[in-house]
């Protein structure tokens, strides 16, 4: 595309398999799209973009949204090949970026594109300047943006101090009792402890309301089994409160938490400090395996006793005629879904860390 050309704004986004383009002209007619395996052409003002790496193509023409599909389902560190300036009308599409750990994925410098074309675009010598309705209505959406930022930030906080509150007791109760400590955790901290894992809830009905983007699966997954354990293999059976495998599960939970919250925290407000975003993508590789060690310690622990008292199961003869047998449902657990849902867990936060610490690495 020659420098004179004049190109409108084009916003992009992406997931797994598939590219999504969308150009943001109206009353476009026939439009003359050219697509090859490395690159695509729109012709009404004039849109050339060389992808990183080769793909499929499939275009969706309803106002121009080009979405076109990857040969591999894997994250694209960045749409343009390396050799690609990266063109001031570029821009990331925010209503459709598919990302999985709140508003993270979106850069600093991503932000202040949006920031500036929005006010460029309804600035009041805009040939698009919005009318009045169109004012009120923006200006309501500002208000719900800032509550929306107010609330997450003080639930980050909240769950930081919280949790920080959990690690302190156990820290000063450890130095101050060694080895002797660790049978007292559960008198110490459970109240606390069942506090923040159940307000964790409020994470998993985040994206469904919008608050945050992402799925709503792997903070679902997650939060449900530390319910499970918390509620379920702790509260629930008293001999396995004074184990000692209740205060490494809760040093682990408390030590994710604590790297996870700030950074939730800044990003709310689009800052980042170098050091807490490595933390919180990095801490995970060690503690993650050694939470699931800890919860598969405790169930298989625990098996034995929930045959002796029978708590959660639900046998048969009953008015539903259905039978539900918790010690089954434990070592089910250990023989068949320990280790897909270590793995699951695992995969996502490597997907992660390689979107947001991968490019960087490679710049470096």
């Amino acid at each position: 595309m020659s420098a004179g050309t004049l190109s409108p704004f084009v916003y992009w986004a992406q997931n797994d398999s598939k590219l999504f383009l969308r150009v943001d002209l109206r009353n476009v007619k026939v439009p003359d799209i050219e697509a090859t395996t490395s690159g695509l052409s729109f012709c009404a003002y004039g849109v050339e973009l060389r992808f990183l790496q080769g793909c499929e193509y499939r275009v969706n023409d309803r106002q121009v949204d080009i979405q076109i599909t990857k040969e591999k389902s894997d994250p694209w560190p960045q749409l343009l090949s390396a050799d690609s300036p990266k063109p001031a009308w570029l821009k990331v599409d925010f209503d459709k970026l598919q990302t999985e750990d709140d508003d993270e994925e979106i850069s600093e410098d991503d932000n202040q594109l949006r920031n500036f074309y929005e006010s460029q675009r309804y600035s009041p010598g805009s040939r698009t300047s919005p009318p009045s309705w169109n004012r009120k209505r923006r200006g309501h959406e500002r208000k719900t943006e800032e509550f929306r930022k107010v609330y997450l930030f003080l639930y980050n906080l909240f769950q930081f101090v919280g949790f920080l509150y959990v690690g302190l007791v156990m820290l000063i109760r450890y130095s101050r009792d060694g080895e002797y400590s660790m049978a007292g955790t559960w008198e110490a901290v459970g109240k606390a402890m069942r506090l923040v894992i159940c307000l964790q809830l409020l994470e998993v009905l985040h994206p469904m309301l919008g608050y945050t983007r992402g799925s709503f699966l792997h903070p679902m997954v997650l939060v449900g089994g530390r319910i499970f354990m918390v509620f379920v293999m702790i509260d629930a059976e008293p001999r396995m409160q004074t184990k000692p495998v209740v205060f490494y599960l809760f040093a682990v939970y408390t030590l994710v938490e604590l790297c996870r919250y700030p950074y939730y925290m800044l990003r709310t407000y689009d800052k980042s400090i170098s050091f807490i975003t490595w933390l919180r993508y990095t801490v995970w590789i060690p503690l993650f395996p050694l939470g699931f060690l800890c919860e598969g310690v405790m169930i298989l622990r625990n098996i034995p006793y929930f045959e002796e008292t029978g708590r959660f199961s639900v046998l048969l003869p009953n008015m539903f005629n259905f039978s539900f047998y918790l010690p089954t449902f434990m070592r089910l657990y250990l023989l068949l879904g320990i280790f897909p849902t270590l793995a699951f867990m695992m995969s996502h936060m490597y997907r992660q860390r390689k979107q947001i610490l991968g490019p960087k690495d490679k710049e470096d």
